[in-house]
């Protein structure tokens, strides 16, 4: 039986073989025949727009998977890109930052080699602004020597203010835009004095000037450093940057003259600060002021100075007429 199948198999194949052989034959010989090649070349001919057609959609479609994919790659890269970018803006924002702050720490060491006085520098940590108060708090207090009353300066010698407050760690400064902060001014043109007195809006006042001062936009104030006799001395060092005069007004009537200063300082920026700790204005301690030592002209206990006598005004006596 197996002998069988084998046999009808073989004789299968044989005979698919055989039919393939002859197909073969006639294929070539009608191929070379003249008249099939007419109708080839007839049918390959009626095909061919179609053809054409059919590689135009095949190429059109190639194209398009191919800038799809070449979009979504440029989207990938463009995505990179910009997320290097981005870390490249804030580096470049941080390095910015950091110069800004070298230089603005450098003006202050510069400033304070400059010093005669001992300072300590300060960081702004917070501000405080209210309809009428103008303070920064700094982050510095009575364990490093700062006091009630110690001024504080910005770059450049500018005045800012002074401590109103301290904490042991922590102070609050009033700044010179503060309705409550007066300094005696002093014009660098001609030694001219005035009292410069906060404003909320920004802009300093100087008043009290004398009318027959001449005051021009421009001109620069510093602290006067007032000293009046018995130890008094002006609450602020001398020579301290004000401000600049940025307008006058006179009044013809008047026998004052009134200017208004844009601040040295930008009051409203401040970040770093010098305190000056060692400077003592203002009244001088109680058993160093000076005392009415009465008529005896005896010291009070403690030798502490006698205040001098004011001068009183005698009227001098008319001469006598001649008889």
């Amino acid at each position: 039986m197996t002998s069988l199948l084998a046999t009808r198999a073989a004789r299968r194949r044989g005979i698919v073989f055989m039919v393939l052989l002859v197909t073969s034959v006639l294929l070539m010989a009608f191929s070379s025949n003249p008249a099939v090649r007419e109708f080839q070349n007839g049918v390959s001919f009626a095909f061919r727009p179609i053809q054409g057609a059919l590689d135009e959609v095949a190429r059109g479609a190639a194209s398009v998977a191919a800038a799809i994919a070449e979009i979504d790659r440029l989207r990938v890269d463009n995505a990179a890109l910009r997320a290097e970018n981005e870390r490249l803006a804030a580096e470049n924002a941080r390095l910015e930052e950091i110069r800004r702050e070298n230089e603005s720490l450098t003006a202050l060491l510069q400033l304070r080699a400059g010093f005669d006085y001992e300072t300590a520098a300060v960081t702004v940590i917070a501000r405080e602004s209210s309809e009428f108060r103008r303070l920064v708090v700094i982050d510095k207090g009575s364990d490093d020597g700062i006091a009630v009353g110690d001024v504080a300066v910005a770059a450049g010698g500018a005045l800012a203010g002074r401590v109103a407050e301290v904490g042991p760690t922590s102070a609050k400064i009033v700044l010179l835009t503060d309705a409550e902060s007066t300094v005696i001014g002093q014009l660098t043109t001609n030694a001219a004095t005035g009292e410069v007195v906060g404003q909320l809006g920004g802009v300093l006042v100087m008043r009290q000037i004398d009318a027959g001062e001449t005051v021009a936009v421009g001109d620069e104030v510093v602290t006067a450093g007032i000293e009046l006799g018995g130890g008094v001395r002006s609450p602020y060092p001398k020579g301290l940057l004000v401000g600049q005069v940025v307008d006058v007004r006179r009044d013809a009537n008047d026998v004052v003259q009134t200017a208004y200063l844009q601040p040295a300082a930008q009051l409203d920026k401040l970040e770093f600060l010098l305190v000056i700790l060692d400077y003592e204005g203002g009244l001088p301690p109680i058993e160093q002021q000076p005392v009415d030592c009465g008529t005896g002209g005896t010291l009070p206990q403690g030798e502490q100075p006698c205040l001098s006598p004011t001068p009183v005004a005698t009227p001098s006596r008319a001469p006598s007429p001649k008889p």
